[in-house]
């Protein structure tokens, strides 16, 4: 992974967007999933300082590894906890031992490493047709979109605010306009009193060292699901994002960096972290910067505000999850237009794959859930099956030349 040359000389206002798209993500991740980890918690039994270690793990192995990856790539490479894994594990947690599930995480995370190390990740993502990985991200975050929209039916006056608000930065000054929501969305919540930190107090988290125990019932019922829901639900849509944005980091690093910080804080609760998906999403696009090269500050801004909160554990986690949900889906889906926007011209640019690419978006949008594996993979599936039958060149028999066809015999040279 190299840098861009461009990308060293960063001046202050190059600062300001990837910082704001930055920010936004973490919010949205926070303040729009983490709740599963604490309901994940809650089945499993566990006490407050067990929690407190699970939030202080991912949050500061989110972070470092972010940072990293980000710095070395020189691209904004944005890293999560897995929240469908974290969903998973509401269920999950209810039936197995806490030591026997740490256990299982350190394995998931085992295989994470390997897989990144043999290389084969990266090469089954350059197999994906470019029409049906965008048609794919389209679908993923499609919801999103959608979801900004829809909370107009909840709450009208604060959803109304923020798209009006949106669309005059958008026709005035493109560049600020989720700067603008973000800012001018958090003063309105203020002046209304709708923000209550009442409850918030400010305590750093300390890590709780939990010994990993092994069983058979672990690695199937938790490990095994746990790697594949993570691989198909958050390192493919991921990798997807940055490709569709002209980012070309190997997908190798990524995963088996990944990998080992999961494997390091597994002890302390972190279940797994991987390649961001649709958080990624608002920091690898054009509303995170105009210049490419400087998106990458995003995935530092990210980092560090990731660590912030795994010291202070779940105060700033609280003051997060203390949004209205209404804010947190507006904000998220408006960030992502341009997004979704550019997926969809992408997916359908290509006229002799625009159907395969366009069952791919709706295979994906239908968000199918089998065998406890989620939309993405699905999609990807049945958006691939689409793109093999309406584009496979079938062989065609030999015909046999005609005696008029047959060149004329001149003799044996």
């Amino acid at each position: 992974m190299s840098a861009n040359p461009s990308s060293s000389s960063i001046r202050f206002g190059d600062l300001t967007h990837p910082v704001v798209a930055g920010l936004i993500s973490v919010i949205v991740n926070y303040g729009g999933t983490f709740i599963l980890v604490f309901q994940a918690a809650k089945v499993a039994g566990l006490s407050p300082e067990l929690t407190a270690s699970w939030v202080w793990s991912i949050s500061i192995g989110v972070g470092v590894t972010g940072i990293l990856l980000s710095w070395i790539a020189r691209a904004p490479i944005i890293t999560a906890w897995s929240t469908p894994a974290a969903a998973f594990l509401v269920t999950a947690l209810a039936t197995t031992p806490y030591a026997e599930a740490v256990g299982a995480y350190l394995i998931s995370a085992a295989a994470f490493v390997l897989l990144g190390l043999s290389g084969w990740f990266e090469r089954v993502i350059r197999l994906i047709p470019p029409g049906v990985a965008a048609g794919l991200l389209a679908g993923i975050l499609l919801q999103f979109g959608i979801g900004a929209f829809a909370s107009v039916s909840l709450d009208p006056l604060l959803a109304g605010l923020l798209i009006i608000v949106y669309l005059v930065f958008k026709r005035f000054s493109g560049r600020y306009a989720v700067v603008g929501i973000l800012l001018l969305g958090l003063a309105f919540l203020l002046l209304q009193a709708r923000v209550d930190l009442s409850a918030v107090s400010l305590t750093l988290a300390a890590p709780v060292f939990t010994l990993p125990a092994f069983s058979l019932n672990a690695l199937l019922s938790v490990a095994l699901p746990l790697f594949l829901i993570t691989l198909t639900g958050q390192y493919m849509p991921g990798m997807l994002v940055l490709r569709n944005d002209g980012f070309t980091t190997s997908a190798n690093p990524i995963v088996t960096i990944t990998g080992l910080g999961s494997l390091l804080m597994a002890p302390f609760g972190s279940h797994a972290f991987n390649l961001a998906a649709i958080t990624a999403a608002i920091c690898t696009g054009r509303e995170a910067h105009e210049d490419p090269s400087k998106r990458w500050i995003a995935g530092i801004a990210a980092g560090v505000l990731y660590i912030l909160v795994g010291v202070f554990g779940v105060t700033l986690a609280a003051v997060f999850m203390a949004f209205p949900a209404t804010f947190i889906s507006t904000l998220a889906g408006l960030a992502l237009l341009g997004t979704i926007g550019g997926s969809l011209a992408s997916a359908m640019v290509d006229a002799k794959t625009r159907e395969a690419s366009l069952i791919t978006f709706l295979a994906a949008a239908a968000n199918i859930n089998l065998l406890g594996i989620g939309g993405a993979f699905w999609g990807l599936v049945i958006g691939l099956l689409a793109y093999a039958v309406l584009n496979a060149r079938w062989s065609q028999p030999a015909v046999q030349p005609t005696a008029a066809e047959l060149p004329l015999n001149k003799g044996a040279n």
